[in-house]
Parts: structure tokens; C-alpha cells; sequence
């Protein structure tokens, strides 16, 4: 007998409810998309997204009612392969990098993928953040290599940028993580500075903004330019900066910040600074950026009590959701509980507070690999 499909409603998440789905095998129905909305709907980079996910699946089944406010999603195996696709100017290509990163290692083949449209738009995950603190996620789950080159740069709204993006690590499951330990120390903050179409002192004024927020940690800091010229800067003017906080124990912290219409470089540095300092103060292992991708590869471990220590800033009512929509799919529940690891003498009394966040796997195997 066939289970009926879950039933969820609402445009909100529809990205990494697609991924549960894919992942999980379950037949899924999304139901009043935005209908209460002058344009009810979806939007064009939702089905673009969707497309993309037909391209690197095989045997997906996807129904979009005539208004368009109604999904219905099949999903087939995870086969990747070399793909190219063209990511709508509404969104940017951080939008479609972020959930197709959490597939692809649970895929039959390696996934070689140039994506085309804007690279860093303020709203979706920067191509800089992904590479420098996202993928290093992975890597504490056992899934490495992977790869993502900057082609060209595309600044909104015109865009014009290109990335390709090399996953090559095919994984029966994720390892299971064990981070409960004492918040670690930011040993040192690295970034990029990018620009295009405009002078590349922006750039230097971009550090420069960073730097003066950043120089009272006392960390050793280092902030690359990247000044795209000619063919690689895309089609619109633009400038902006992705920093990053590293611990030496791997983990990191990210922030980023793009320049709007009349906006001086220097208050774009600075305030990428302020909000990288915002997500080291909240505590934690991982920040706002990195949680789900967490929670996701934690929940898919094998039958195993995983646990990480989160700040209390970095859960919000996204989580809940993501928590929510994971017990409708697999039926698990995640533990959360106030961290008292050290006694009272030892914690800082004006320290954030954190807590252990326990899963247990679901022992998910990744039916897609190809058997040596």
C-alpha cells in the first residue's frame, strides 16, 4: 500500500522540505502557497529550484496545480552528474547551492554543477560564506572535498556571475558528531572583499570599515580582495565582504554584508564586523547559517546519540520548524537542554547561555551510492 503523501502548507521552508523529502523518500503535498497574496503562487526562483532539483534526481514526479499554489513532490533517486543551470535574478545562486550542498553526498555519482546568475545579493548565503564556512561543516560529518571556484562575480540586480561547484564525496551516511564540549576560542578572522564594476579602492574602504570594528579582538585578521575586472565582473556595479571567525578546533562563525544604492564601503566593513561579532557573542558551535545544515546531517547519522552545543541566540522560530517538519517526516525528536557541563564558580556569570542539543540518527542509508 502506498502512505499518503505528508501534507504541508504555506511557502515557508518549501526549499528544505523538498530536501527532507528527497532524502527521506516520502511523498510530500505543499498546499496554499501564498494564497491569501495579490500574486498567489509560487514565485519564479521556487520553480526554478524545483527544476534544478528534476535535474539531479532521477524518476521525480512534480505537479504544480493551474494557480500554482498547490505542489506535489515524488521524489526519485539522487543522481547527479555534470549540470548547468541558470538561476533566476529574483534570488542568487545561494539560494539553489544551499540544500543541493546537503543532497549531493548522499547521491549515486559526484556532482560537478556551474551555476549562473548573482553571486551575493544580501538576502541568500554569499558563494564566499558557503565556501569558507559552510563547507567546513560537512567536513565534521566525514563528507570532504568539496570544491566551489568564483568564475565571475554577478552583483544584483543584473547579475552575470558564474560558479561551479565540485562535490565529489559520495557518503553511505554522516558520522556522528560529538561537540558538546566548552564554547571554543576565535583564534583568528579571515574574509573576502569583492567588488565589481567599481573602483577597486572600495575594496581597501571595505577592509578598512572591517578592520576598525575587528582590531579590538586582538585576533590575527586577514581579509582578501577580490577585484573582479573585465569579462568576470558581471553585468552590475557592487561591493561587499564575507568574514569569517575560525576556531582551532575547525569550527566558525560567519557574517556578510553587500553595499546598497549610495552606501559608503566603509559602513558595509563595518557593520559585516559587528554582525560576525554578534554571532561569536551568542555562543555555541556553529552559527545561524550553519544550524540546519547541522541538525539535518545529525538527524540522518546512524542510530547513534549525537550532541552539539548551540547558543540560545541561533534558535529561533526557523528551527522549531525545521524540528517540526523533521518529526512529520522520520518521526524523530531532538533534545534540547541547558548546558551545566562546568559549575557555577566556573561559568561566566555575563556569558550567553547554551544549551546541549541531543539527536539520535535515524540510521539513514544512502540508497543511491553505487556498490563497489
Amino acid at each position: 500500500m502506498v502512505a499518503p503523501p505528508i501534507i504541508f502548507s504555506s511557502h515557508v521552508d518549501f526549499r528544505m522540505r523538498l530536501v527532507l523529502a528527497t532524502l527521506s523518500g516520502r511523498t510530500i503535498k505543499i498546499d496554499r502557497i501564498r494564497s491569501d497574496d495579490m500574486e498567489p503562487g509560487l514565485k519564479d526562483y521556487e520553480v526554478s529550484f524545483l527544476r534544478l532539483l528534476e535535474a539531479i534526481t532521477n524518476g521525480s514526479v512534480i505537479e504544480i496545480s493551474y494557480t500554482g499554489t498547490t505542489v506535489l513532490y515524488k521524489p526519485g533517486l539522487i543522481v547527479n552528474g555534470t549540470i548547468t543551470h541558470n538561476c533566476p535574478l529574483s534570488r542568487a545562486i545561494g539560494y539553489f547551492l544551499e540544500p543541493v550542498a546537503l543532497l549531493a553526498p548522499f547521491g549515486k555519482a559526484a556532482l560537478n554543477l556551474t551555476l549562473k546568475g548573482i553571486t551575493s545579493n544580501g538576502i541568500d548565503l554569499g558563494v564566499d560564506t558557503i565556501r569558507t564556512a559552510l563547507f567546513p561543516i560537512f567536513t565534521k560529518f566525514g563528507i570532504m572535498r568539496q570544491e566551489l571556484r568564483v568564475v565571475k562575480r554577478g552583483a544584483p540586480p543584473l547579475g552575470g556571475g558564474e560558479v561551479n561547484i565540485f562535490l565529489p564525496h559520495i557518503v553511505l551516511q554522516p558520522s556522528t558528531l560529538h561537540a558538546a564540549v566548552k564554547t571554543p576560542a576565535v583564534t583568528k578572522l579571515r574574509g573576502v572583499a569583492f567588488s565589481t564594476r567599481v573602483s577597486p579602492a572600495s575594496v581597501n574602504r571595505v577592509i578598512d570599515g572591517a578592520r576598525s570594528v575587528l582590531s579590538a579582538t586582538n585576533c590575527e585578521t586577514f581579509i582578501f580582495s577580490d577585484v573582479a575586472r573585465g569579462e568576470e565582473s558581471g553585468k552590475s556595479p557592487g561591493f561587499g565582504v564575507s568574514l569569517v571567525a575560525e576556531t582551532r578546533s575547525g569550527w566558525c562563525y560567519t557574517a556578510e554584508s553587500i553595499g546598497g544604492a549610495g552606501e559608503v564601503p566603509e559602513d558595509v566593513g563595518a557593520r559585516a564586523a559587528r554582525m560576525l561579532l554578534e554571532e561569536v557573542a551568542n555562543g555555541g558551535m556553529v552559527c545561524r547559517s550553519q544550524l540546519k545544515t547541522v541538525i539535518v546531517l545529525m538527524v540522518l547519522g546512524k542510530e547513534d546519540i549525537g550532541r552539539i552545543l548551540l547558543g540560545e541566540g541561533v534558535i529561533d522560530a526557523s528551527i522549531v520548524r525545521l524540528l517540526r517538519d523533521i518529526k512529520a517526516i522520520w518521526g524523530t525528536e531532538v533534545r534540547l537542554k541547558e548546558n551545566d557541563t562546568f559549575g557555577a564558580d566556573e561559568e561566566e556569570l555575563d556569558g550567553p547561555t547554551e544549551y546541549v542539543m541531543s539527536v539520535k540518527g535515524i540510521g539513514f542509508v544512502n540508497a543511491s551510492k553505487k556498490i563497489a
